[in-house]
């Protein structure tokens, strides 16, 4: 998209940490991705994290770019908490920016997982509930009409191959008020013909700045490798789907065109995006 950013220009970004203080390899992903990010395109990028829901600790307006990470735990009995209530005042702030015309730096949020999930009910844009069971592993994401034109998922294949692990989902779109934000669908789960269940919203664009998916496009074969191998996780696949899926959940590891190519595509076009307007607009 562009070689290097014009000097002057240095790109901040705020990881926003929802683990409320548990081993996890998302932030980790994290981290690599925007140093990965920053040596290959020779940027001036430096980045932040803010431990959200136990030090109540959310970033100021003075970022670029801000990535909401995945987490642990129901995003539902939240609800009325004082961090989540400091998260939404958060993104009320973020909106209101992006809505005046003099401001010509747009912020841009990412949102992954839980983050996706609060934001959906922050915006009530669908309904957020509790799966029958668990959902982990290497799933495929099926792009609808808006996703195939959507360029965060520029480079993918439908369906495209991304790291599941949730609850919850988020089904039954409220389509008064997605019209309402401009917000459109991009991607659902696979189809179940076997299963009377409505299929699940994996990824939303909430509006030109903001998105968000239920999936974890962070994820790389390092870590999830390490994850389906903790006796905890491989015993909720192995009692759900078979040892079968389990054996072929570590198989598709290794597989460039499943985790591997969702990871370098979906967060580095999103920071593509975020740094080509930051790139024409006057220092």
């Amino acid at each position: 998209m562009f070689a290097v950013m014009e000097s002057g220009k240095k790109i901040r970004v705020a990881i926003l940490d929802m683990n409320e203080g548990q081993a996890n390899q998302g932030m980790r992903c994290l981290r690599e991705i925007l140093e990965q990010y920053r040596l290959n395109l020779q940027l001036d990028l430096v980045y932040d994290e803010f431990e959200v829901r136990i030090r109540q600790e959310i970033p100021d307006m003075g970022y670029d770019i801000y990535l909401s990470s995945g987490g642990p735990g129901s995003p539902l009995e939240s609800e009325g908490s004082e961090w989540e209530l400091k998260y939404f005042q958060w993104l009320t702030h973020i909106e209101k920016w992006n809505n005046d015309p003099a401001r010509l730096h747009k912020k841009y949020v990412f949102f992954i997982c839980h983050s996706y999930q609060l934001a959906c009910r922050h915006y009530k844009v669908a309904h957020v509930t509790k799966r029958r069971s668990t959902a982990f592993g290497i799933f495929p994401i099926h792009l609808v009409r808006d996703g195939k034109q959507e360029p965060v998922f520029e480079g993918l294949a439908d369906p495209f191959y991304a790291v599941d692990s949730r609850d919850y989902q988020v089904i039954q779109p409220n389509q008064n008020r997605l019209k309402q934000m401009g917000a459109r669908i991009l991607g659902i789960e696979k189809e179940r013909p076997h299963v009377a269940l409505e299929r699940a919203i994996m990824t939303i664009r909430f509006n030109e700045y903001m998105i968000g998916t239920q999936f974890h496009p962070e994820a790389d074969a390092t870590g999830m490798t390490m994850y389906l191998q903790r006796e905890d996780k491989k015993q909720t696949v192995i009692n759900g789907y078979g040892e079968a899926k389990w054996l072929s959940m570590l198989e598709h590891l290794n597989d460039p065109d499943k985790i591997g190519w969702t990871y370098s595509h979906v967060l580095p076009n999103f920071l593509n995006i975020a740094v080509e307007h930051m790139h024409l607009q006057p220092v």
